[in-house]
């Protein structure tokens, strides 16, 4: 368990591999951060079929476990920039990620599609890291 990164993380799945052709925002699955002290947001593009296509991500948090109480995330609770993980049609086939390091228990990320009238494949992944119990589930 020393220095492996295999037993000290946790995946979910926050946005499963879509294609998306319209302009509308997309949230992830809530990511319950319970029992990890850290959480690494993934986001994948593919291919990106619309030449004028932007793709804008934002973060939110709360107590509660549907968000009710979710507000954005202050730009000082994140590791890297919105604008760093957000992207344009001319950035197909690439990965940003976007660290949350803010005290909320749920965490959600939204990206949210312009421009686009075109089939624009994305993903995003949650690492869960930091576990209060190692190895990691």
């Amino acid at each position: 368990m020393g220095r492996d990164l295999h037993d000290n993380i946790t995946l979910r799945t926050a946005i499963p591999p879509i294609s998306i052709s319209t302009n509308v925002a997309t949230l992830s699955s809530i990511i319950d951060r319970q029992g990890y002290e850290s959480l690494e947001f993934v986001i994948l593009s593919g291919l990106i079929a619309s030449g004028t296509a932007v793709f804008t991500v934002a973060l939110s948090h709360g107590e509660s476990p549907t968000l009710a109480d979710g507000a954005a995330v202050d730009p000082t609770q994140t590791l890297g920039t919105i604008a760093g993980a957000s992207f344009t049609f001319a950035n197909p086939s690439s990965q940003f990620r976007l660290g949350y390091v803010g005290g909320k228990r749920y965490v959600q990320v939204t990206i949210t599609t312009t421009n686009n009238a075109l089939a624009a494949l994305i993903a995003a992944v949650a690492i869960l890291g930091h576990p209060a119990k190692a190895p990691a589930p």
